[in-house]
This record gives structure tokens, sequence and C-alpha cells, in this order.
């Protein structure tokens, strides 16, 4: 961990670097959403549809519906974890922003109070 001093300037650039990287993942976020929703939406049909075909007991049923669905299923997992990844990305970076409005406020305190009662 660096634990060089900063000072106003370089405190300012990172909260506008994490500003930015917070915008970027808007839509990046959004559209994994709209995958993982998507997804589940093709899920739900295809579990329907398997429901709607299957033949014999009800325990045969059921098992022929999840054989048949399993690709369905996989998309959602995939699409639903690139979501949960999204979202944890983003939460990061706001975590990291507030935590660097923390240290500004420190920073720019410690240089209001420089350089006085020097010399007396």
């Amino acid at each position: 961990m660096d634990q060089t001093p900063l000072n106003p300037v370089q405190v300012e650039s990172e909260i506008r670097w994490l500003g930015n990287e917070i915008a970027r993942g808007i839509p990046i976020t959004s559209a994994a959403e709209k995958k993982m929703v998507d997804a589940k939406r093709h899920l739900d049909r295809e579990v329907a549809e398997a429901t709607l075909d299957a033949k014999g007991t009800v325990m045969d049923r059921q098992a022929q519906v999840e054989l048949e669905t399993q690709p369905a299923r996989e998309e959602y997992d995939i699409a639903y974890l690139a979501y949960r990844h999204a979202e944890r990305t983003a939460k990061s970076l706001e975590s990291r922003l507030r935590a660097l409005q923390s240290v500004g406020a420190s920073v720019r305190s410690m240089y209001s109070v420089a350089g006085r009662g020097e010399g007396t």
C-alpha cells in the first residue's frame, strides 16, 4: 500500500478519475442486467415448453425438464454472475470514492493549517 502523502491536486485528480470510472460502469452494469433478464425470460420459456412436452410420472417429467433446460440454465447462470460482478465492481469504485473524499477532507484540513504558528 502506497503511503506517499497526497496533495489536494492529486486527491482531486483521483476523485475525478473515480467519478469517470463509475460513470463508465453504468452502461456496463445495465447491459449485464439486461442480458441476465433476457436469459431468465428465455429460461422460463424453456422450462414452460419442456414442462408441457414432458411425459411420464411426475418425477420423470421433472427430470426431463431439468435435462432439456440445462443450456438455458447455464446461459442464465453466466449472465447472472456477470451482472453481479459488474455490481460489485461499481460498489467497489463507489467505496473507493467515499474513502478518497474522506482523505481529501483530511488533506485540505492539513493544508489549511500548514505554516500557521511557525517562527513565533
